[in-house]
């Protein structure tokens, strides 16, 4: 059974723009955040290497239903590339705002519209660059394009840099007294008070000038991690069932289900030696960037780099640390399911190489075709008005469906505000490939409601909320796809694809936290970094969650530079909000599948709110309190009774009691 984090729902490939969009004057406190997993304007992290295309035919990859259409962004690449021109011609007149800014009402509301139509832009510009650096990382033109479009974020960025200190030095009460005087200032009123409220961490306008230009470097190390895995590491092949396929992240991801366990192993050694080989260079980029992460904190006068990463959403560490915490408590139900796993493969033992292939035949294959007839199915507890939005969106060609040579690995959603948003997948016909479809599509929806709802300024909605509405998507197909078996051998199957998607998307992501926090504490300390003591931490922690020590599973060192195959550690402090928003999700479904209109409201209203509100009240107000050990609890109890029901259904003997 394959998984979220492992297929690796990947941000976007060829934009590492690292934090940039956030110290960019002219972004709001909203407007720079997420979109989906491919945080559109803020940041790009490394995809994975060239796919190959994984059972694709040549049209598959060319038939217009499969392949996005981006002239609705950009007519053509002349049309970008004169675009970027006119931007580059805005960086003195956005300069210009300095002089008066604020001085009245009008004013005020005039310069913050003027810096908001430019961010509109320049989101623009940024989406069609790496959407199409992401559908090919071999040409070269594509990888200029999107080193062009970071320097024009960096110019603007350092011209503008100056606008959050001046509405600092404007005051609160003066603000407050605009916003009452000019009701144009709305849509900017989250902008200003956020402004107000991270004042503190707010440096000197010299430096945050300095800081804007250099934030497009800040992402030259997951560049080079993009450039080293995509193109330069020469891959090992493998001969499987008489056929060569090379193990780079997507011949890997294709072989680690095989159902012969060999080829498996063999799938898992070639990879991760191959990091092995390059976990030097490979830790070195990662340390730079924990090293920036943590030099950042201490500059902004933050508690941690967990904190600085955290507060831009005003979301509390102790969020994050009580993630951990009651993930380490809950590891005997990840044990168990392991043990499950065992006996249902008829394994001896059980290897890391063991965690992916399926525990029963799959049913069927599944086009993209089906893909949407079952997404649209299963979100029918979400309304009729939500089916008939989400069938119109399927309808526009939005979508880069199948894997071909060059393309990034993984899945994102990405677009612009006030149109259909991209959707980029790797379909390969499997379940897995339905679930990362209407994942991907809980994003866009989530996305047209947020627009639908709100101006651009409030639109993007914050990452801690970003991934709750792709689960509940999940979710929701996983209860419809169990209802609808037909036989028990169906149901065993889509048992075993929600407990994994559990173990993926939750337990998984949880480790994923625990080690980049290790990191960063102990850069903290003062301590130094290495590709080799990233992979002895990342063992332990495989040895610890998997029961290495109570002989759950056998953790075989190779597989311990696994830590250099997830490019989500270059954007530190993302994944934990997998394992939250899987928490978030389960809360929401089990209240959706009761059929409840009020329920059905109140998590559309959570939707709508883009990022008019901070998460984490938004969410207690919703009925559901992320700061306690309550929704993870739940959740482990909720994988549980699965494993109870997936139980029940096997042959007699199969699965011995606990």
């Amino acid at each position: 059974m394959k998984t979220l984090a492992m297929k690796m729902r990947l941000v976007h490939a060829a934009w590492p723009l690292a934090a940039a969009a956030l110290s960019l004057g002219l972004c709001t406190a909203t407007s720079a955040r997420a979109q989906s997993d491919g945080f559109d304007s803020e940041v790009w992290l490394a995809a994975s290497p060239a796919a190959s295309p994984g059972g694709a035919s040549t049209a598959a990859t060319t038939d217009p239903r499969y392949v996005w259409d981006l002239s609705t962004i950009f007519r053509d690449d002349a049309a970008w590339e004169a675009e970027r021109r006119a931007l580059l011609a805005e960086v003195p007149r956005v300069a210009a705002l300095r002089e008066g800014f604020g001085r009245d009402a009008a004013s005020l509301r005039a310069a913050l519209d003027q810096l908001s139509a430019v961010n509109q832009r320049l989101r623009r510009l940024g989406t069609y660059a790496s959407a199409l650096a992401s559908t090919d990382n071999r040409n070269p033109r594509h990888q200029e394009r999107s080193g062009q479009a970071r320097a024009v974020f960096g110019q603007i960025g350092s011209a503008t840099a100056w606008v959050n200190g001046a509405l600092r030095e404007l005051g609160a009460e003066r603000l407050e007294a605009f916003l009452r005087a000019e009701p144009g200032l709305a849509p900017h009123r989250v902008r200003i008070q956020e402004v107000q409220r991270l004042a503190r961490h707010q440096l000197r306008p010299e430096a945050e000038t300095a800081l804007a230009a250099m934030a497009p470097m800040m992402g030259a190390t997951t560049q080079v991690r993009t450039l080293l895995v995509t193109t330069d590491i020469e891959w090992p092949t493998l001969t499987v069932d008489g056929q060569p396929v090379q193990v780079d992240n997507i011949g890997y991801q294709r072989l680690r289900a095989h159902p012969d366990r060999a080829v498996r192993q063999q799938a898992f050694e070639a990879l991760f030696k191959t990091y092995a080989r390059f976990q030097g260079s490979l830790g070195a980029a990662l340390a730079q960037r924990v090293e920036a992460g943590v030099a950042q904190a201490r500059l902004r006068q933050h508690p941690s780099a967990v904190a600085a990463s955290l507060a831009s959403d005003a979301i509390p560490e102790s969020v994050y640390r009580t993630l951990v915490a009651e993930t380490n408590r809950a590891l005997p139900t990840l044990h168990r399911y392991l043990k499950l796993r065992q006996r249902m493969l008829n394994l001896p033992d059980l290897a890391y190489h063991d965690v992916y292939p399926d525990l029963v035949t799959a049913p069927r294959r599944y086009s993209p075709e089906d893909a949407a007839e079952l997404t649209l199915a299963s979100v029918a507890p979400l309304g009729a008005a939500y089916q008939q939005q989400l069938r119109q969106a399927l309808a526009a060609r939005t979508m880069h469906v199948y894997p071909a040579p060059g393309k990034s690995s993984g899945a994102y959603q990405s677009g612009v505000y006030g149109q259909v948003p991209l959707i980029f997948l790797n379909h390969q016909d499997t379940f897995d490939s339905v679930s990362t479809y209407t994942h991907e599509w809980g994003h866009g929806m989530h996305t047209l409601l947020a627009n639908g709802a709100q101006p651009f300024e409030t639109a993007g909605y914050p990452l801690f909320l970003a991934e709750i509405a792709a689960f509940t998507h999940e979710l929701l197909l996983a209860a419809h796809v169990q209802k609808a078996a037909r036989t028990r051998e169906e149901r065993i199957f889509y048992l075993g694809e929600a407990i994994d998607r559990i173990r993926g998307a939750f337990f998984r992501q949880a480790m994923f936290a625990e080690f980049e926090l290790a990191l960063h504490d102990a850069v903290q300390r003062g301590e130094a970094l290495s590709g080799t003591r990233m992979t002895r931490q990342y063992c332990e922690l495989l040895r610890k969650y998997h029961g290495a020590d109570t002989g759950v599973m056998r953790i075989d060192p190779v597989v311990c530079t696994e830590w250099a195959y997830i490019p989500h550690f270059h954007r530190p402090f993302y994944v934990y909000q997998y394992a939250t928003s899987m928490a978030a999700a389960t809360h929401f479904t089990q209240q959706l599948l009761t059929g409840s209109t009020a329920a059905r409201d109140t998590y559309l209203g959570v939707l709508r709110s883009g990022g008019s509100r901070h998460p984490v009240p938004l969410l207690r107000e919703a009925g559901l309190d992320m700061d306690s050990p309550l929704p993870y609890q739940a959740l482990a109890r909720h994988m549980e009774r699965l494993m109870d029901e997936l139980e029940s259904l096997l042959p007699a003997g199969m699965a011995k009691p606990r």
